[in-house]
C-alpha cells in the first residue's frame, strides 16, 4: 500500500470514528459504511473530501434553504415539529393519546 493511500484510509478511518450514530436504524450505519469505505483498495481523495464535507456540514451552507422553503405558508410550524418530533423519539419520549387523538401538538 502506498504512502498516499494509507494517509487516505487513516483520514477515512478519523471521519467515520467522529461520524455520530442513527439511533433509528441501529442495523444500518453510516459510520459502519465508512469504516469500510476505508478499506477499499480504490480509495480516492475525492471520496475523502466529500466524506469530511458531509461531516462538516459544508453542503448544508452551500445549499442553504430559504425561510420560505422552511416555513411553507400552508404549514409554517410543520419542519419546526418534524425535528421536535424526531429529538423526542430519539430520547424515547412519545406523545399522550389524547394529543394524538385530538390531533394537538
Amino acid at each position: 500500500m502506498s504512502a498516499t493511500a494509507k494517509t487516505l484510509q487513516q483520514q477515512m478511518q478519523r471521519i467515520a470514528a467522529k461520524w455520530p450514530g442513527d439511533p433509528f436504524r441501529p442495523n444500518v450505519q453510516l459510520k459502519t459504511f465508512l469504516e469500510s469505505l476505508a478499506e477499499h483498495p480504490n480509495l480516492t481523495p475525492m471520496a475523502v473530501r466529500t466524506a469530511r464535507a458531509l461531516k462538516n456540514d459544508e453542503f448544508k451552507a452551500k445549499y442553504a434553504l430559504s425561510q420560505k422553503t422552511l416555513q411553507p405558508a400552508s404549514f409554517p410550524h410543520y419542519y419546526t415539529r418534524l425535528v421536535e418530533a424526531f429529538d423526542k423519539s430519539a430520547k424515547g419520549i412519545g406523545r399522550p393519546w389524547w394529543k394524538i387523538f385530538f390531533n394537538i401538538w
